[in-house]
Protein backbone atom coordinates (compact mmCIF):
# COMPACT_ATOMS: atom_id res chain seq x y z
CA UNK A 1 0.00 0.00 0.00
CA UNK A 2 1.37 3.42 -0.89
CA UNK A 3 0.36 5.23 2.36
CA UNK A 4 -0.31 8.38 0.31
CA UNK A 5 -3.16 9.64 2.49
CA UNK A 6 -1.09 9.27 5.66
CA UNK A 7 1.82 11.14 4.10
CA UNK A 8 -0.46 13.99 2.99
CA UNK A 9 -2.06 14.25 6.43
CA UNK A 10 1.43 14.30 7.98
CA UNK A 11 2.40 17.21 5.76
CA UNK A 12 -0.67 19.15 6.82
CA UNK A 13 -1.91 19.27 3.21
CA UNK A 14 -5.48 20.53 3.22
CA UNK A 15 -7.61 17.55 2.23
CA UNK A 16 -10.71 19.00 0.58
CA UNK A 17 -13.28 16.46 -0.62
CA UNK A 18 -11.84 16.71 -4.15
CA UNK A 19 -8.21 16.28 -3.05
CA UNK A 20 -9.14 13.42 -0.75
CA UNK A 21 -10.93 11.48 -3.49
CA UNK A 22 -7.97 11.91 -5.89
CA UNK A 23 -5.60 10.67 -3.17
CA UNK A 24 -7.91 7.74 -2.40
CA UNK A 25 -8.01 6.75 -6.08
CA UNK A 26 -4.20 6.81 -6.23
CA UNK A 27 -3.63 4.95 -2.98
CA UNK A 28 -2.61 1.32 -3.39
CA UNK A 29 -0.16 -1.17 -4.84
CA UNK A 30 0.73 -1.12 -8.54
CA UNK A 31 -1.33 2.03 -9.15
CA UNK A 32 -0.27 3.80 -12.34
CA UNK A 33 -3.38 5.56 -13.64
CA UNK A 34 -3.51 8.23 -16.33
CA UNK A 35 -5.10 11.56 -15.39
CA UNK A 36 -8.24 10.58 -17.30
CA UNK A 37 -8.43 7.28 -15.41
CA UNK A 38 -8.00 9.13 -12.11
CA UNK A 39 -10.80 11.49 -13.12
CA UNK A 40 -13.15 8.64 -14.11
CA UNK A 41 -12.54 6.76 -10.85
CA UNK A 42 -12.82 9.94 -8.78
CA UNK A 43 -16.10 10.87 -10.51
CA UNK A 44 -17.56 7.50 -9.46
CA UNK A 45 -17.06 8.60 -5.84
CA UNK A 46 -17.61 12.34 -6.25
CA UNK A 47 -19.63 13.00 -9.44
CA UNK A 48 -19.14 16.78 -9.37
CA UNK A 49 -15.32 16.62 -9.49
CA UNK A 50 -13.98 18.39 -12.57
CA UNK A 51 -11.23 17.23 -14.88
CA UNK A 52 -9.35 20.50 -14.15
CA UNK A 53 -9.43 19.80 -10.41
CA UNK A 54 -8.00 16.33 -10.98
CA UNK A 55 -5.22 17.68 -13.23
CA UNK A 56 -4.42 20.48 -10.75
CA UNK A 57 -4.35 18.06 -7.82
CA UNK A 58 -2.09 15.64 -9.68
CA UNK A 59 0.25 18.53 -10.53
CA UNK A 60 0.38 19.56 -6.87
CA UNK A 61 1.09 16.01 -5.74
CA UNK A 62 3.94 15.71 -8.24
CA UNK A 63 5.35 19.10 -7.17
CA UNK A 64 5.22 18.00 -3.53
CA UNK A 65 7.14 14.83 -4.44
CA UNK A 66 4.29 12.66 -3.15
CA UNK A 67 3.43 11.16 -6.55
CA UNK A 68 5.75 10.25 -9.42
CA UNK A 69 4.93 11.03 -13.02
CA UNK A 70 5.77 7.99 -15.15
CA UNK A 71 6.09 8.17 -18.94
CA UNK A 72 6.65 5.11 -21.09
CA UNK A 73 7.08 5.01 -24.86
CA UNK A 74 5.17 8.20 -25.63
CA UNK A 75 2.00 6.96 -23.95
CA UNK A 76 -0.06 9.15 -21.63
CA UNK A 77 1.65 10.09 -18.37
CA UNK A 78 0.76 7.87 -15.46
CA UNK A 79 0.83 8.70 -11.77
CA UNK A 80 2.59 6.48 -9.22
CA UNK A 81 1.87 7.05 -5.51
CA UNK A 82 4.84 4.97 -4.38
CA UNK A 83 7.19 7.95 -4.47
CA UNK A 84 8.84 7.08 -1.16
CA UNK A 85 9.43 3.39 -1.79
CA UNK A 86 12.43 2.47 -3.93
CA UNK A 87 11.26 0.46 -6.90
CA UNK A 88 11.58 0.00 -10.65
CA UNK A 89 8.92 -0.63 -13.29
CA UNK A 90 7.91 -3.61 -15.39
CA UNK A 91 5.99 -2.45 -18.49
CA UNK A 92 3.98 -4.46 -21.00
CA UNK A 93 5.18 -3.49 -24.48
CA UNK A 94 1.75 -4.14 -25.97
CA UNK A 95 -0.93 -2.81 -23.58
CA UNK A 96 1.21 -0.53 -21.39
CA UNK A 97 0.35 -2.17 -18.05
CA UNK A 98 2.88 -1.14 -15.40
CA UNK A 99 3.85 -3.05 -12.27
CA UNK A 100 6.22 -2.01 -9.50
CA UNK A 101 9.15 -4.39 -9.02
CA UNK A 102 11.90 -4.53 -6.42
CA UNK A 103 15.06 -6.05 -7.93
CA UNK A 104 17.69 -7.25 -5.49
CA UNK A 105 21.21 -5.92 -5.29
CA UNK A 106 22.79 -2.57 -6.01
CA UNK A 107 21.65 -1.42 -9.47
CA UNK A 108 24.35 1.26 -9.49
CA UNK A 109 27.02 -1.42 -9.11
CA UNK A 110 26.05 -2.66 -12.59
CA UNK A 111 27.50 0.51 -14.14
CA UNK A 112 31.29 0.16 -14.41
CA UNK A 113 33.39 3.18 -13.40
CA UNK A 114 34.61 3.56 -16.99
CA UNK A 115 31.00 3.96 -18.17
CA UNK A 116 30.20 6.75 -15.70
CA UNK A 117 32.21 9.33 -17.67
CA UNK A 118 33.03 11.26 -14.51
CA UNK A 119 29.39 11.59 -13.45
CA UNK A 120 28.58 11.50 -9.75
CA UNK A 121 25.63 9.14 -10.17
CA UNK A 122 22.93 9.64 -7.55
CA UNK A 123 20.03 7.55 -8.83
CA UNK A 124 19.26 4.66 -11.14
CA UNK A 125 16.04 4.09 -13.08
CA UNK A 126 15.51 0.74 -14.73
CA UNK A 127 12.49 -0.21 -16.82
CA UNK A 128 11.91 -3.85 -17.59
CA UNK A 129 9.84 -4.52 -20.71
CA UNK A 130 7.99 -7.55 -21.97
CA UNK A 131 4.49 -8.90 -22.43
CA UNK A 132 2.07 -9.20 -19.52
CA UNK A 133 0.25 -12.53 -19.03
CA UNK A 134 -2.89 -11.26 -20.80
CA UNK A 135 -1.00 -10.05 -23.88
CA UNK A 136 1.27 -13.08 -24.10
CA UNK A 137 -1.75 -15.42 -23.92
CA UNK A 138 -3.53 -13.77 -26.84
Amino acid sequence: MSDLLERLRGRGWRLTAQRRVVAEVLDGDHVHYTADEVHAKAAERLPEISRATVYNTLGELVSLGEVLEVSTDGRAKRYDPNAHHAHQHLVCSRCGTIRDVHPEGDLLAGLPSAERFGFQVSAVEVTYRGLCPDCSAG
